[in-house]
């Protein structure tokens, strides 16, 4: 290529840039110059040192090789041609004679015009804009003298596989779950998700992405909630990704059956059922129906104790997925086992266990001839509830026999206070003399009448005195007539040595007993 054939190309190469953007590669530029150098285009014969950077803007699959080419025309100052990602002080050295670059090479090695770089396994981070710089040698530091104009290159990035994650415990039907799948590494930014369950479409809030800003990949998050039922044990949760760089949607999966428990249901039964004959051998059967997972431990108790002897069937798989267990414990109907409480206790997926019980009753034997069937039950001991009858009984019996005799105790004492005869005590007035007297407290006058009703006997008077008092007893037996209500007593005590004596009063109507008892002190 002759000198004056290169500055027509310079020249006019903008107009053939989009030719080079089809990516025909470095091999195309340099014959076409010499050709149009050997045709005489119009400053062809200029000297003039040109550096080419033809490529404008670029896309390229991740993974794929990334052609980047340069071009130089002319004279070039001694010195080499490097490449740089970005401006500034933050540019990075993509490719330089000297140094280590394992992912990038030359198109033509060694060349003084060509310096295409290829970059393998681009990656989204690749992204950016590049330009092939002119450096010329000095004294001191490298000077460069021109730089291309730069291509921007783009990087298509396919979206990871996506990833389903669930609930971080399992969950029980009705309430709903949530489900989040991810995926990231992908560009351009723009994505679409859908939810699947079993195929049907499931109604989900858009997904996000980030960063919001501007970047050279992406990364995305999108949530569903879905409400658990029993028969989920073998439906499937699809989460599906569209992309511009995918020929086909990814799919990322989740097996409900991983999210879901559903508790056990539990009933007992017996064969024969209750009352029992005694002695009689009865088989208590627990059924433990429509569980999932299938992890489940049974156990049987007698009145709390656990016991060993029940023996159960193989696990069964129901046609919706859960499971269901059945187990038998068979017992003799003894005496002692009567009214004695059997219970299934099931612990399922290590939660907190459930029981169902059923009591052991024996039936009621015919009672023996001249024996009371009230006092005793089918073993001959009295029952517990026939025990509080007839603790009861006794008590009220007791309480009745109490009050009896409180009654009668009080109508006792209010016939005898109606039966006792009235007294009447009757001091005379006394005068000053005789109220000296009565001051002294050795001077004491006391009177008893005491009559009895029941011997008809003529009046008795007895008078006991002692040294301080005075003391009188009168008896009486109760007149003949027949109409006596009233027996009366009036006494009049004076001290007769200081006192003139007075008539003995009047007795009343014939209908009463009168005494008057007049004592003197001596």
């Amino acid at each position: 290529m002759s000198d004056g054939g290169t500055a027509p190309a310079a020249a006019e190469a903008p107009a053939m840039e989009p030719v080079a953007s089809r990516s025909r590669g470095p091999a195309c530029w340099l014959p076409c110059l010499l050709l149009l150098a050997l045709l005489g285009w119009p400053g062809a014969g200029a000297q003039k040192f040109q550096l080419l950077q033809p490529q404008g803007a670029v896309s390229v699959s991740a993974g794929e090789t990334l052609t980047l080419t340069c071009f130089v025309t002319g004279p070039a100052p001694v010195g080499p041609v490097k490449w740089f990602k970005g401006l500034g002080k933050d540019r990075q050295l993509v490719y330089a004679d000297l140094g280590s670059f394992p992912r990038v090479t030359r198109a033509v090695s060694g060349s003084n015009t060509d310096f295409t770089i290829h970059i393998n396994g681009t990656r989204p981070k690749d992204a950016g804009t590049y330009r092939c710089v002119k450096v010329k040698k000095a004294s001191g530091p490298d000077e460069e003298i021109e730089s291309g104009a730069g291509t921007n290159v783009t990087v298509r990035a396919s979206p990871s596989a996506p990833s389903v994650s669930g609930p971080p415990s399992r969950a029980e039907p009705d309430p709903s779950v949530t489900f989040t799948c991810t995926s990231g590494g992908f560009s351009p930014r723009d994505i679409t998700v859908t939810w699947l369950k079993n195929g049907a479409k499931l109604p989900a809030p858009e997904p996000r992405i980030l960063p919001e800003h501007e970047s050279v990949s992406y990364n995305m998050s999108s949530t569903v909630g879905v409400s658990l039922t029993p028969g989920d044990a073998h439906s499937q949760l699809t989460c599906q990704i569209k992309h511009s760089t995918l020929l086909a949607p990814l799919h990322g999966t989740y097996n409900l059956s991983d999210a879901l428990r559903v508790p056990p249901r539990l009933r007992v039964g017996t064969d024969p059922a209750a009352p029992v004959t005694l002695n009689e051998s009865v088989t208590f059967t627990c059924h433990v129906e429509g569980f999932y997972p299938k992890d489940a431990n049974l156990t049987w108790l007698e009145n709390g104790n656990e016991t060993h002897l029940g023996k159960s069937s193989p696990l069964a798989e129901n046609p919706d997925g859960t499971y269901t267990l059945q187990s038998s414990l068979e017992v003799k109907a003894t005496e002692q086992r009567n009214r004695s409480m059997f219970t299934c206790r099931v612990v399922h997926d290590s939660q907190p266990p459930v029981s169902a019980s059923e009591m052991l009753r024996i039936s009621q034997p015919p009672p023996e001839p001249g024996k009371d069937d009230t006092l005793s039950d089918a073993g001959g001991n009295l029952s517990e509830e026939k025990k509080i009858y007839i603790a009861v009984a006794v008590v009220c019996a007791v309480l009745v026999v109490l009050v009896i005799a409180v009654i009668y105790l009080i109508r006792v004492r209010q016939r005898k206070g109606k039966s006792s005869p009235s007294v009447r005590l009757q001091e005379p007035k006394k005068s000053p003399s005789t109220a000296l007297q009565d001051s002294d407290p050795k001077n004491l006058t006391y009177a008893d009448l005491n009559f009895d009703k029941q011997k008809k006997k003529s009046m008795h008077r007895f008078v006991e005195m002692s040294p301080q008092s005075e003391y009188a007893c009168i008896q009486t037996g109760q007149p003949a007539v027949a109409e006596d209500t009233l027996t009366y007593a009036d006494l009049d005590m004076v001290h007769l040595s200081k006192a003139p004596k007075r008539p003995a009063p009047r007795p009343e109507e014939a209908i009463s007993e009168y005494a008057s008892v007049q004592i003197q002190k001596k």
